[in-house]
């Protein structure tokens, strides 16, 4: 046994319970409802002091599981081709959207849907950058750049306009584990649904354009679609992280399990793995210290990451 395998064995072993729970999140948690709610009742009833027997933790845990999976499972394509940033761009754009749909619902009751609308707009956005960088003379980052302070500084235009939004607005920003609703959760594990199995088709041709783009022209591999297709799942994610780990902290669960990841392994098969191990690890452990600390949730799930980052590059060591 050499010491390559043996350092995925201990991680493959010391992560691999979050992932066993977030399975069962994601399959009983919220694709059945009935399922779930007889589950916690029976448990719940038989002692009331369990953390999870709080509702919202337990709405909290659902929506930061399906971001521990979705986040590091498209991440690993972006940073294998160096686009870490393109997360940022997409999260700040996101949040112009949110600014945009509560000012919608303030106006008209039936329009009050802010993770909707940054949907829409947050896709909109990675077409544009996807256009700027193939169409026009802007190379390498500029058209992430603009993006990112464009579709912030539009946010912040719609908020300054004059309607108060209160704390719904700080949510999306600095992220809040207790502004999680069951609809909200919903959405996330469609979204999730949407990404892993988009991810599952194309795995082939994304990891053929991430290593070898000129090779997979050759082969006839439609490069810009698949680039748009990926930007387009990422927008996807941060859109679905927005709610717990707000705008500004988003990109994070996007890189950081996956650069820990890489220093543990040189394959990318089990780095992808790998990424979404020590980003379930990241997302329960920083719920958990931040419910016992009383710290800001999304804060609190970035420097878990940075942690299990720093362990594994002393691992790696």
């Amino acid at each position: 046994m050499n010491a390559a395998v043996s350092r995925r064995q201990i991680a493959g072993a010391v992560l691999g319970a979050p992932l066993a729970i977030a399975a069962f999140y994601l399959l009983i948690g919220v694709l059945f409802p009935p399922a779930y709610e007889a589950f916690w009742g029976t448990a719940c009833s038989a002692t009331d002091t369990w953390l999870v027997c709080s509702g919202f933790l337990q709405r909290g845990f659902t929506a930061g599981i399906l971001i521990g999976i979705t986040a590091p499972l498209v991440g690993v394509y972006l940073v294998n081709r160096q686009m870490a940033l393109i997360g940022e761009a997409l999260a700040h754009t996101a949040f112009g959207g949110v600014a945009v749909g509560l000012f919608l619902g303030s106006v008209v009751e039936w329009a009050n849907y802010p993770l909707l609308v940054a949907l829409i707009v947050a896709a909109a956005a990675a077409l544009g950058i996807q256009y700027l960088s193939t169409h026009t003379d802007t190379h390498g980052d500029v058209p992430i750049a603009i993006m990112l302070t464009g579709g912030f500084a539009f946010g912040i235009a719609v908020i300054s306009y004059g309607v108060t939004f209160g704390r719904t607005v700080e949510s999306y920003l600095f992220g809040d584990i207790l502004f999680v609703p069951f609809e909200n959760v919903q959405l996330m594990t469609g979204l999730t649904l949407v990404v892993i199995g988009t991810v599952a088709l194309t795995h082939k041709q994304l990891l053929f354009i991430t290593f070898d783009r000129e090779a997979a022209r050759l082969a006839r591999i439609n490069v810009w679609l698949y680039d748009t297709l990926l930007i387009v799942l990422t927008a996807l994610v941060v859109v679905a992280a927005m709610q717990i780990l707000g705008a500004i902290l988003v990109a994070g669960m996007l890189v950081i399990p996956v650069a820990a990841a890489m220093q543990v392994t040189d394959s990318f098969n089990h780095g992808l793995l790998l990424s979404v191990a020590f980003g379930e690890a990241a997302v329960i452990g920083g719920i958990l210290l931040s419910y016992y600390w009383s710290i800001a949730t999304g804060a609190m799930i970035v420097l878990v990451a940075i942690a299990l980052y720093l362990g594994a590059v002393a691992l790696n060591r």
